[in-house]
This record gives structure tokens, sequence and C-alpha cells, in this order.
């Protein structure tokens, strides 16, 4: 059988492993192909191949559930379900997500792109089999650097308290998240790798003691011997009602099989502890795990990114590391946390640099909030470097552990605004509106990467309470950048950039430029406006904003997030609470999803590109009667 005759996973039963083995080359290879064509993540998916292959020769997938964590390592699964004729529009605009979507597939059975979820989902699904007396098998597949994740304790806990539930969890452990894992648990696990397979030892004295007379002394001796037979790790789980059963050779076919067929017999919470590499059958991915994670476009032969046709301006996140770094090097009170995405924030720079002020958390935002919380009650200043969509999940702990009792942290939301072909799941809509309504916190936006250094500066020197700071993913303008001593920003004053008497145009961070390019295209057409750069959303500059709001008499406010409580919601109530009744046009992005695209594909389809834009407030100056003819 070929990978392109592959439309239902059942189709993988009664296949013989030369067979299975034949696709699972098939399978790396569409992934390898793809993945360098068009981009997207690469180690996770390749290095679950013989797992997802294994598992679903053993399952009914017209019945059974699969939840994956996060979606990283779901290629193969969606290629095995019916994905392969289309998989090259993976992370394109209108094409197959680059995580679990539960609209693009009936076996697509839970959405995620935050981690840490299976295992809860995979609970909750369990649940509700058995209350309504159905019949099927659920398996919740989470990587090690999940584990790392409260979350997945918390279900844990929740689980093997239930010895009457039947559930599946297969760790994956390939000793990684995006980067190496961090903490205990990783370190346990790892100890646990480099042991030799122990379940036969368990069986063993099972099938010893399981034709012996029943006893209370001769129950409580087996279950002594048993967990002699189980290390540390197996014993943890064991100890917390899981039936552990591994480690397991990940890429080992006949015995994944035959161990995911022994789990599906045992009754109650079971847990499958799976050795695999990341990045599998790519030696370029295997030995640069963390460069290899996620790729955008490249030489299949080499492993070298395709070469851009011109150069690029450095980027936010390099920018922000840089800085950061060169400020730590003399303030030794400086720290900067990450939550397993050191890369993607650019506190990789910082770790290399200034590596006993650095703190890795893992995948727990929740923690690094509370932990810098601590640092700042201690004199420290913690710089919390997080993107805008994972700090969602840490909301409680900005509202009471930092907000309440006004703590100096400095929030750093990387990837704030549209970031493009990871879709609604990674998309920094929400951070300017769930922010601004806490008491105590400052937020502002840098309009380019120059302003992004003093805004740094300004976060670091305010300790009076917490402050936020939100950029964009991808490149800065190419603005001459300084080395070191910048200057710090007054808090909640803007700037003007332009003067016109027509129409008042306030942009705030990213959409600052699009605003001067706006402002432009309006000058064309006879409409003078003038440009402030507002720097802070909150608290907002009404010094400059109102008087200027009450005298031009025409207000749009350009914003790269949601509209509900952002930036333009700011300048109307700012508006309403001074008595000023003026006309207000907010542009930014609606109540809606936005799906995997380009960022431009996006910008494009909201309406949010200069001449768009533009448009929108030419076609409201044409419906105002006292305005200039257009």
């Amino acid at each position: 059988m070929h990978l392109s005759e592959l439309t239902h996973p059942n189709q993988l039963h009664g296949l013989s492993i030369y067979q299975l083995q034949q696709i699972a080359r098939q399978i790396r290879e569409k992934h390898l192909q793809t993945v360098a064509t068009i981009g997207g993540h690469l180690g996770p998916g390749l290095g679950v191949v013989e797992l997802t292959l294994a598992l679903y020769q053993t399952l009914d997938l017209d019945r059974d559930k699969v939840i994956w964590d996060v979606g990283h390592q779901a290629y193969p699964h969606k290629l095995v379900t019916g994905r392969y004729a289309n998989f090259d529009t993976l992370r394109q605009k209108d094409g197959i997500a680059g995580y679990l979507k539960r609209g693009e597939s009936k076996f697509d059975h839970f959405g995620a792109g935050h981690a840490s979820t299976s295992i809860s989902a995979g609970l909750g699904m369990a649940l509700a089999r058995d209350a309504k007396g159905e019949n099927f098998k659920v398996v919740s597949v989470i990587g090690d650097g999940a584990l790392t994740g409260g979350m997945a304790l918390e279900a844990i806990n929740h689980a093997g308290h239930l010895p009457k539930t039947n559930l599946l969890v297969v760790l994956n452990d390939n000793e990684m998240s995006i980067s190496p894992n961090v903490g205990a648990i990783p370190r346990y696990l790892n100890k646990m790798r480099l042991s030799p397979p122990v379940q036969f030892l368990t069986d063993n004295l099972e099938e010893q003691f399981k034709n012996m007379p029943f006893s209370p002394e001769l129950s409580r001796l087996k279950e002594g011997m048993k967990r002699l037979a189980v290390p540390k790790v197996g014993a943890v789980f064991e100890e917390l009602g899981f039936t552990y059963m591994g480690p397991i050779d990940g890429h080992n076919l006949e015995e994944l099989i035959a161990t995911f067929k022994q789990a599906h017999q045992h009754p109650g919470p079971v847990l499958v502890h799976v050795a695999t590499v990341k990045g599998k059958g790519y030696a370029i991915a295997e030995n640069d795990q963390v460069g290899y994670h996620a790729q955008t476009p490249f030489n299949l032969a080499t492993g070298k990114v395709n070469p851009s046709s011109k150069p690029k301006p450095p980027s936010y996140s390099k920018v922000f590391g840089e800085t950061l770094s060169t400020i730590a090097e003399n303030d030794p009170r400086v720290i900067g946390i990450t939550a397993a995405m050191a890369t993607g924030t650019g506190l990789d720079i910082f770790q290399k640099r200034v590596p006993k002020q650095y703190v890795d958390v893992g995948i727990a935002e929740q923690h690094a909030i509370t932990l810098a919380a601590g640092l700042a009650c201690e004199g420290m200043r913690p710089v919390a470097t997080i993107y805008s969509t994972f700090l969602q999940r840490a909301f409680d702990q900005i509202i009471h552990d930092v907000c309440i009792q006004n703590l100096p942290v400095f929030f750093c939301l990387d990837r704030a605004g549209i970031v493009g072909s990871d879709g609604p799941t990674h998309q920094g809509m929400y951070d300017i509106a769930y922010l601004r309504l806490i008491p105590n916190m400052v937020l502002m936006a840098p309009k380019d990467e120059a302003e992004l250094q003093r805004m740094i500066v300004t976060g670091i020197n305010h300790t009076s309470g917490p402050i936020a700071m939100r950029y964009p993913r991808g490149n800065g303008y190419g603005v001459p950048l300084m080395e070191e001593g910048w200057e710090e920003l007054p808090i909640g004053k803007g700037e003007i950039l332009r003067q016109g008497d027509d129409l008042l145009l306030l942009g705030y961070g990213s959409m600052v430029y699009p605003s001067m390019q706006v402002a432009e295209i309006l000058s064309e057409h006879g409409i003078e406006a003038t440009v402030i750069n507002a720097r802070f959303a909150k608290p907002l500059d009404t010094e400059l904003i109102l008087p200027l709001a009450e005298k031009i008499g025409r207000v749009v406010t350009l914003e790269e997030g949601c509209l509900p409580g952002g930036f333009g919601s700011a300048v109307v109530e700012a508006l309403m609470d001074a008595d000023i009744t003026v006309p207000v046009k907010r542009i930014g992005v609606p109540d809606i999803l936005v799906d995997h695209a380009t960022p431009d594909e996006s910008k494009a389809a909201l309406g949010l590109t200069p001449p768009q834009m533009a448009e929108q407030i030419l076609k409201l100056f044409s419906r105002q009667p006292s305005v200039v003819s257009v």
C-alpha cells in the first residue's frame, strides 16, 4: 500500500511490520518534502511516525479517540487520516492547519495550540463516555516537554484518583520541548530512558503470583516486590494511580504494537512511556533538534535555509535579546525569564551572555509569573518574556500575584498581533484588552526597533508597579540602533509625527508606520491628518490626545489587535469621560478568529493594509457633509 492510498487510519489494520515500515518511510519523505518547500514544524512529527502507526493499528478510529497534545507532532496523524492529497497546503491560507482542528477532520478530536491540555481533555471524554454508557478507547498523547506544564500534572493527579476510568496516556519522551527540557521531571525521565525496559519484570511477577492463594499479606508482598521492579519514575506514576509501562523504543514497531495491545487490556488509567528521537530519519534535524523544531523553507540536501534575495533588518526578538543582555551585564538585578521559548523570544542571546541571570521554567507560564512576582518582592528586576498568546495562560497570576500587590514585574510580549501560519491559537490579538482592564498595569508598544530599545529601559526602570510591552513578530524597519545609552520614555506620553487639520490618526505600536502611510494617501485626496504615535495604551496621553480630538473633530484609531476592549476602545472611553463627542473610527481586528495565512494575507483579508485603511476613511469622509470633497 502507498501512503497516497491511505484515506482512513483503519486501513492500517492487518498490515505487516514490513508494510508499516514502508509507510513510515513514505510519511517521512512527504513530511520532509513539504516542510522543506513551504515551512512548518519538522522535528516533532518525524519523531512519532512509528508511534502513530503502531497506536493506530491497535485502535478502531471509527470509535476510539486520540487526543494529541499541542499538535506539533501530529503531521503523521494528518497524513494517515485522509489529508495526504492536499498536505502541500499545510499552514497556507485556506489549507490544512498546522495544529489539530476539530472542523478540519473527524479524527481531530480536540484542537490545541497550547501545551499540556491532552490529558485533561482525554479524561473529560472518558468520563463522558462512562456517563453515557458507551464503550470506546481514549488515548492522550503528550510530550515530556508538555508534562512540565502544571495542567498536565493536575490531570494526572485527577485521573489517578479514578481507578475505574479507562484512559491511556502515551508519554512521547524525546527529552525536548522546543529547546532542551528543564526541571526535575525531565531529569527523572532521562534517568528512566537510560534504564533497561522493566515491564517484563512486573509482568513476570504478575504471572508468578497469579495462581497463588490470595491473602492480604501476599497482596502487600506482591505490591512491594513490584515497586522494587519499577525504577523511580515508574514508581511515581504507579503511586499516582497509573499502571506504568516502559520505557519502550519509540521506533520499534513490533515493541510498540505489542505494548499498546497490552495497555488496552489494562483497566483504569495506564501510562506508556515511549522513548523517541526528535527529528528521527533526517540526520541534520537529529543533530540540531532546537534549530529544526520548526523551519522556514530550506534545502533538503544541505539543511540550509533558502537565502533571501536581500538582507533584512534584525528581528524585534533579536534586538530585544541583544538590548536586554547589554543592560543585564551592567545590572545584576535584571533576571530574564522564559517559559521554554528562549530561541523564539531572543532570550537565547541573554542565556549565552548572562547565564546566571537567566531562568527557564519549562512550559509553565503561571509559575513563571508568580516566580517573577517573588523576585520583584526581593528587589530584583524580573523580565517575563512570553509570547502574547501564551501569557493568556497566566491571567490570574497577573491579576492576583502581580497587579493586586503592585509589584514591578516587566512583561515583554513577543509575537503580539497577527503572527501568520500558526493560526488562531497563536495570534497575539487579545493582550491589549486583557491587560488594559487590570488596575496598576502600564501598557506600551514601540513603533519600531529603536523605540523598542528605549521601552526596554523604561520597563526596567519603572519600579512603581507592573508594566507590559507588546511587539510584533518579524523584522524591524531597519532604523538606526544604539548599542547603549538609551533614554527611558516618560510614562503615558505620546508624540506627534505629522501635523494636519482634517483628521486625527492615533496609531499604536506596529500600526504607527502604517498610519503615516495612510496619512500620505489621504493627503493625495486633499485630507491632511495629524498622526500621533500613542506609545502607551495605558495610561493614555490624554493631555495630548483630547485637545487635538476636540479641535480637529474627527478621530481614527489604528491597532493590530482585537477591537473589543482594545486601544481604540480606550480612546473612545477617554473621549466619553471628558464629554468630547466627536466621530471616531476604530480600525483593527474585528470580533472574529484569524485563521492561518501569511501576515500580509491576513492583513489584506481584514482590510488592514494602508490603502485599504485609507479607503475606509475616505468612505467615512464622503458621508460627512462638512468634509473636504474627494
